[in-house]
């Protein structure tokens, strides 16, 4: 199978705000937790919104991927296939009960998620920031993968 020609930044960029907008995405997020002196990695799909440059998930309150990221502050994400892959490194900006959450953090991510965590019980928001954007699709795209750095487009 030929190999596409690689994008340029900006394509990469478009595509890749597009991608995180998507109704109804799914994302892998990762986090970590330090068990008995050894790094435990816990990875998980959930639902996505992007919203005003933001990631927002939401997950049961006290699980693993909440205590993970509520402590350490910071969760890896992934979305696409292998072939369309952005990967994300994300702090922790904001965590908020279903119940306290803004009716635009709610409404907005009902819409995007396509559910609404204010139906289950014990839930937060989780909001991260991008840090760090990764974008690629095949290895000529590996050069120049970097579309965001320290929390700042450099495309």
């Amino acid at each position: 199978m030929p190999v596409a020609a690689p994008r340029t930044v900006t394509e990469r960029k478009a595509d890749t705000l597009a991608m995180l907008g998507t109704p109804a995405i799914d994302v892998w997020v990762a986090s970590a937790d330090i068990v008995k002196g050894a790094l435990r990695a816990h990875l998980v799909p959930l639902s996505l919104a992007w919203m005003d440059g933001r990631v927002v998930i939401a997950v049961g309150s006290d699980s693993a991927t909440a205590r993970n990221i509520r402590v350490h502050g910071t969760a890896r994400l992934g979305l696409g296939p292998t072939r369309d892959v952005v990967m994300m490194d994300a702090v922790l900006e904001d965590m908020i009960g279903v119940a306290e959450a803004p009716s635009a953090l709610a409404d907005g991510y009902a819409a995007q998620a396509d559910w609404d965590p204010r139906t289950a019980d014990e839930y937060v928001y989780v909001v991260l920031r991008p840090e760090r954007i990764q974008a690629w699709r095949e290895s000529n795209e590996l050069s120049g993968r970097t579309l965001m750095r320290a929390g700042r487009w450099v495309v």
